[in-house]
């Protein structure tokens, strides 16, 4: 395995479209949420683990959730746990563990990606991502993996390539917001177009000196950070800088402005786990299409309902069809699957109307 791949695992988000299994105080990355007997992060970790050593694996999260990230990754230490004092999106989080890799190990190449994807073909995966690692050692590139588009989905954003770039990391031409359909559909039709996975590999020189030149303010800001990071200041210097820092994403600071981005067309299938209905559609299905987690059922004329429950409870349901139904220790939800977008919503009207305690 190669001392110089590193990954950088997100692992800071709330997940809210998973309520109400995902919380504020245990989010759905913490979650065994395919019923596999793995967490997500855990999958995650497991998956990346095959091709970068366990010390060289971070973790990217906030303070809230370091007991839960070390019970659940018991193969890293804290020091590899990068927590972030404040909510600032992506790209100063990562500029932080590039710097704090980079002053490790100056020859590291990096990975980021987010905790709580599926991916099923772990091996054409690693393929894709070590093919990454080594275009990157040699070649000052931004390198994202994107996912062939199965349907005009409207909800991912899509990467189009240079249609005369005949390698298989080819130069990116432009990132595309979330389209409606039928600008979806162009963009299949098209073939050049995948969809934004959000899935990263570059050098720490060549992300660093990114924001050398896009991001001046943000890389000033942590690289006076340089003397104190991975010792005991470091902490101190997070605490009182972070907060400091502008808000955006690394999208939009780094990737959507840089000459140097090139996108690998993924081998493997993929899904980001967002919602309900994403669950339902990787899941193995029972009699009439009904996607189960966990639940000892009993369904009389019910099809295509996502039925999850913390326990091997008895479900016992008649005349419902393509609801989601998730039973947990203090809310039972049931809800239309078509309406799944507006579970975030929900999710605002349950936290003013009972508090806390629910969300």
């Amino acid at each position: 395995m190669n001392k110089d791949n590193y990954a950088v695992i997100m692992a800071g988000g709330i997940g809210s479209r998973f309520w109400p299994v995902s919380r504020a105080d245990f989010p759905k990355q913490f979650h065994d949420m395919l019923g596999s007997g793995q967490t997500l992060i855990q999958k995650t970790f497991s998956r990346l683990n095959k091709m970068v050593p366990s010390k060289n694996i971070y973790i990217l999260t906030n303070n809230r959730y370091l007991d839960i990230t070390l019970e659940q990754l018991p193969e890293i230490t804290k020091a590899q746990v990068i927590l972030e004092p404040a909510m600032r999106n992506t790209a100063p989080c990562i500029l932080l563990s590039a710097l704090k890799i980079k002053k490790q190990n100056p020859n590291a190449v990096m990975l980021v990606a987010p905790s709580d994807h599926w991916i099923e073909d772990e091996l054409a995966f690693a393929k894709d991502v070590e093919e990454c690692f080594s275009e990157a050692k040699q070649k000052e590139m931004l390198i994202t993996l994107g996912i062939s588009p199965t349907f005009p989905n409207t909800g991912y954003g899509y990467i189009e390539s240079d249609k005369t770039d005949r390698s298989a990391i080819k130069r990116v031409l432009q990132f595309r917001e979330k389209p409606d359909y039928e600008t979806a559909k162009k963009f299949i039709a098209e073939g050049n177009f995948v969809w934004n996975a959000g899935i990263f590999i570059w050098s720490v020189e060549s992300i660093v000196k990114s924001f050398e030149r896009y991001l001046p303010l943000m890389s000033q800001l942590f690289s006076e950070g340089n003397s104190v990071y991975n010792t005991s200041e470091e902490t101190e210097f997070i605490n009182h800088n972070y907060g400091s820092s502008e808000d955006i994403s690394i999208d939009y600071g780094i990737m959507e402005k840089a000459k140097n981005v090139y996108v690998k067309r993924a081998s493997f299938d993929w899904n980001d786990l967002g919602t309900w209905g994403a669950l339902y559609d990787k899941l193995p299905k029972e009699n009439n299409e009904n996607a189960v987690v966990r639940a000892k059922t009993h369904l009389i004329n019910a099809e295509g309902n996502m039925i999850s429950t913390a326990s091997e409870k008895l479900v016992v349901i008649d005349g419902i069809d393509n609801y989601i139904v998730v039973d947990t220790e203090n809310v039972l939800l049931l809800f239309p699957k078509k309406k799944e977008q507006e579970i975030k919503k929900l999710l605002g009207e349950i936290s003013e109307a009972f508090g806390e305690n629910y969300t």
